[in-house]
């Protein structure tokens, strides 16, 4: 994704970073990914030992191989839907910004890796890099790490970038928009009962640090709650964003977390809890989108998608329709290629 011409100081660099993907679905590729992913202290945080006995004597003996089956049901032709969404994702920017940018994709774990994409940025002449973490909602484990990780891999460098992060979009005007024009052809198709945003589980444990967090009842409402970096109040702000560019009622809606992978508390309300609420009050059409996410992944199409449709129809739901994430979304693309610009505008004037 070249840029079409230099200006004296180079082109700006711009990193799009998403989590990351095996290579394929076969178990060996899996179980390389999900060592390298579940080995970061800010996925899972417990001291080192139990973190290396958790994953060594009871996650890497069964779990790739049940995980490899999750993503044979999801593979495309081409390979890993994160993993092309994001390339095109990275594409439409690079189309949107044109001369004067460069933009390259990076993974938080495995490959495209981020000091590859570092590489190349040096390679086409890039001194200043504005790095957006593709993770709508702030979460240690997420943007954290991923920033944590090209900070790192920077210092590496003879001569280090300048880098600049985008900060959270949960309710940013392009993301929401993109989101939403995702979802209306499918929320227009029909009268649905019930919209379920559900999102992305987190441990309680990673967000207590927080003043302010899981305090009690309605703290995810409280005035500058999502400022205080609270993914789980800046989830409820990504609903309430979405709900309003929708036109969705009070009552037509709730959100919801899923994905627990660990027997300690998590977020809630948990999703598969929430479902038999709903088939009990009476509701029979569900309308299901994941907001916590920019591209379409395992957690989206096989847990969601799958597994959570399969659990509806179980219960007696008659229909379920899983929206799509914002994925190569021209839109979004647009809103990625007006932060890059606005900071190289603002850095000009400064």
């Amino acid at each position: 994704m070249q840029s079409q011409s230099h200006n004296s100081e180079g082109p700006m660099g711009v990193l799009l970073i998403n989590l990351g993907t095996p290579d394929s679905p076969a178990v060996g590729d899996v179980r390389r990914y999900l060592r390298e992913f579940l080995s970061d202290p800010k996925v899972l945080t417990m001291p080192a030992v139990a973190r290396w006995l958790l994953l060594n004597l009871v996650i890497l003996p069964t779990r790739p191989r049940q995980t490899a089956k999750a993503y044979a049901k999801i593979w495309m032709e081409e390979g890993s839907p994160l993993l092309l969404y994001c390339q095109a994702m990275a594409r439409a920017v690079s189309e949107q910004l044109g001369s004067g940018f460069h933009t390259e994709l990076a993974m938080r774990y495995a490959s495209p890796d981020i000091g590859s994409a570092l590489e190349r940025l040096g390679d086409a002449g890039v001194r200043k890099v504005f790095v957006v973490p593709l993770f709508p909602q702030y979460a240690e484990a997420a943007t954290g790490s991923a920033v944590a990780r090209v900070e790192e891999e920077n210092q590496k460098r003879a001569a280090p970038f300048e880098l600049v992060v985008q900060g959270d979009f949960f309710d940013d005007p392009g993301f929401i928009e993109a989101q939403a024009e995702r979802m209306r052809p499918t929320l227009e198709s029909q009268s649905w009962d019930h919209v379920l945003f559900s999102y992305h589980g987190l441990p309680e444990s990673q967000l207590r640090p927080i003043p302010g967090c899981l305090v009690g009842e309605g703290c995810c409402d409280a005035e500058g709650a999502t400022e205080r970096r609270c993914y789980r109040a800046q989830c409820f702000g990504t609903t309430r964003a979405l709900t309003r560019a929708l036109g969705l009622e009070p009552g037509a809606y709730s959100s919801s977390f899923q994905s627990r992978l660990t027997k300690e508390p998590w977020i809630r309300p948990y999703t598969d809890y929430v479902l038999p609420e709903l088939y009990e009050a009476g509701k029979r059409s569900l309308f299901v989108v994941c907001p916590a996410f920019t591209a379409d992944n395992l957690e989206t199409l096989e847990e969601v998608g799958i597994r959570l449709r399969a659990q509806w129809e179980e219960l007696g739901g008659e229909s379920f329709a899983l929206a799509p994430c914002v994925n190569d979304s021209p839109r979004f693309a647009r809103a990625i290629a007006d932060w890059a610009r606005a900071h190289t505008e603002s850095a000009s004037l400064g």
